[in-house]
Order: C-alpha cells, then sequence, then structure tokens
C-alpha cells in the first residue's frame, strides 16, 4: 500500500513554524507557557480568517483544511499527516471559539503553571489535545461536519480509555472525513488536573450564567462540578450544536489520570489525625529556608520585592518558581557575576563565593 502525503499550503507551514516556534522560545527564555500558548492560538487563528482556498468542498481556511485532524490519517496509507494530531490544538473555527477558549485558558493555565512548572503543565496540555483528537473521532466517526472544542487539543477525551477504541474505529472506518480543531480538550485537561491536584485552591473564573459569564473568584473543584455538570446536561439533552461535548467531560476525567501519574498529592505531614496536602488552605513553615542570608543577595529593589513574596507564599511550587526567578536575577556579592543554586546552596564559579540558604 503506497503512503499517500498530501500537499500542505506555504501559509500552513508557516502556521506550523509558529506552534513549534512559540513553544521552543517560551521554553528557551523560560516564558510562561499558557502566553505562548495563547500566542500561538491567535496568531493561526489570524491566518486561518485570512488565507482561503478552493477545495472539492467549497471555499474553505486553508488552515482548518491542511492543519485539522481527521480520522482517515490513522490509516496506514494516510498516516504522514498524522502530525495534524498537534496542530489541530491551535486551529479555532471562529471568533467566540477561539475567544471562549483563551479566556478561560488565561486564568486556568497561567495559576495551574505557576503551581506545577512550564513542563508538566505543557505535556498535560499536548496529551490531552493528542487523546481527544482520537477519541472523538470514535464518538462521531459518521458525522461530516467540521467540529469545534474537539480536535487536537480539544478535549482528552478519555484519555489513554478510549485511545485504543478511537484507533481501531478509526481504521475500520477510514473513509470518515470529520474535521477536528480547537484547544477546549486540552483546556479541559488542565482543569481536569487542577482540579486533582489543588481542589482547593481559588482562581477567578468565568462562570457562565445563561448567556453571559461573570467573573468571580471560585474554588477549583467547584468550577469543575460547575463545568461538568453543564456538559451533562447539555449531553443528555442531546444538544446538536456541533461542539464536542463528551469530549469536554472526557478531557476532565484525562486531566485527573494525568494529574495522578505526574503530579500526585504529596502529603507533607499529618495533624491530629488528618493528612495535609500542598495547596493554598496549609502555609508551609519557611523554617528551611534562611530568608536573612537570601536579604544579603536582594541588592535591586526589585529583588526585595520578589524575596518578599516567596516568603510570604503559601503553595510549595509557586514559592520555588519565584525563587527561581529570583536567583536568574541576582549576582554574586563580590565578584558581580551570575550566581548558582541547587538543593539550598549557592555558589559563584567566577569568584568561589559560597553560601547556604
Amino acid at each position: 500500500m503506497d503512503l499517500v502525503v498530501l500537499e500542505i499550503n506555504p501559509v500552513s507551514i508557516i502556521a506550523i513554524i509558529i506552534m513549534i516556534g512559540s513553544l521552543v522560545i517560551a521554553y528557551v527564555k523560560k516564558w510562561m507557557m499558557t502566553y505562548a500558548l495563547m500566542v500561538a492560538n491567535f496568531v493561526v487563528f489570524v491566518l486561518s480568517i485570512i488565507f482561503y482556498e478552493q477545495t472539492i468542498l467549497g471555499r474553505v481556511s486553508i488552515i482548518i483544511w491542511d492543519l485539522g485532524f481527521r480520522p482517515v490519517y490513522l490509516s496506514i496509507e494516510y498516516s504522514p499527516q498524522l502530525y495534524t494530531l498537534f496542530t489541530s490544538m491551535f486551529v479555532h473555527g471562529g471568533f467566540a471559539h477561539i475567544i471562549g477558549n483563551m479566556i478561560i485558558f488565561f486564568f486556568l493555565g497561567m495559576a495551574f503553571e505557576q503551581r506545577i512548572g512550564a513542563k508538566k503543565f505543557l505535556v498535560i496540555y499536548l496529551i490531552t489535545g493528542v487523546c481527544g483528537a482520537l477519541a472523538h473521532s470514535l464518538l462521531n466517526i459518521g458525522s461530516g461536519i467540521t467540529l469545534i472544542g474537539a480536535s487536537g487539543a480539544i478535549f482528552g477525551i478519555m484519555g489513554g480509555f478510549a485511545f485504543c477504541g478511537a484507533l481501531t474505529h478509526s481504521l475500520l472506518n477510514i473513509g470518515s472525513g470529520i474535521t477536528l480543531i480547537g484547544a477546549s480538550g486540552a483546556i479541559f485537561g488542565i482543569m481536569g488536573g487542577f482540579a486533582y491536584s489543588y481542589p482547593r485552591d481559588e482562581v477567578v473564573m468565568p462562570i457562565p450564567l445563561g448567556f453571559i459569564m461573570i467573573l468571580r473568584r471560585i474554588k477549583v473543584i467547584y468550577a469543575v462540578i460547575l463545568f461538568a455538570a453543564l456538559e451533562t446536561v447539555i449531553v443528555i439533552l442531546d444538544v446538536q450544536d456541533s461542539t464536542a461535548h463528551f469530549a469536554h467531560l472526557g478531557g476532565l476525567i484525562s486531566g485527573f489520570i494525568l494529574a495522578a501519574v505526574l503530579i500526585g498529592r504529596k502529603k507533607t505531614h499529618t495533624e491530629k489525625g488528618q493528612t495535609i496536602y500542598y495547596d493554598s488552605y496549609k502555609p508551609i513553615t519557611p523554617d528551611k529556608i534562611d530568608f536573612s542570608k537570601l536579604k544579603k543577595l536582594a541588592s535591586t529593589p526589585e529583588l526585595k520585592e520578589m524575596l518578599k513574596k516567596i516568603e510570604s507564599e503559601t503553595v510549595p511550587q509557586v514559592r520555588d518558581v519565584w525563587l527561581e526567578h529570583f536567583f536568574e536575577k541576582t549576582i554574586c556579592p563580590k565578584c558581580k557575576n551570575p550566581l548558582n543554586h541547587f538543593d539550598g546552596k549557592v555558589w559563584c564559579e567566577y569568584c568561589g563565593f559560597r553560601a547556604n540558604y
């Protein structure tokens, strides 16, 4: 059987470069992945509404046509197009689609990434997105429409549960031309992971009230219950709106699973018969860090302000992120060169300065 390699427009190649480049730059520069993903999504969306071409289905967006995922790509014959499992996460079908996704992603993604770090955050985002595209192929194998909120980055629908089923069913139905696009799956995966690891943390979230949304601070677990209940009602009522609501629910589940594997809920100690976990409700004891020694390295107003945030931070993971930023900006008090730090120790490779904290 000959492999089929579909022609891809130069505009789509540029879009792929933007997707990968934004993540690489964010990793190298140590920028937040949340920001990088949002920028990449918006730039790709702009390209998708500018460039169109004539196809067998009429006039369609080049980006959606080339970079959306289809179940037929799971066959051996069309396997060269499997890269769309990744690219479809950055493709959206309209203004309402991308704005809705990015607003929720901004509030949830930034808070969650600060707690677990960029690497684990990106892994959860990408894996739930890929699983979403595969699993949703199973749930909508007979459809010929473009589904939004349900592809590549769409929901980690059932994550590992549905992977094998989706693959097998798709191979048996390789004639399906359903196109899956959107970042909703990965966003719901982030929501599920956040709820598993930090259920009692509070975040600002857009809460749906009929046709409007209001911003309010809410515990992560309550937000997840609210959105899960909303999606469940829509599924039960069988609302036909070209949105992958089954995938939304699956995204939450896959996020829970990945968070359990990658993050877990590490207990700190027991107190009065209760197990105390890392979350915003249990302030950490800062006696492991000698802040008096770190104050000697805070030579600028910016560093002093940063050190105050480190001292007052109650979430260990967030504190570690601030501590990392602190040492990135500190310089040796003797020779003014950059400092290295690891496991409570600070040293300068140039003049031999050393200190413990």
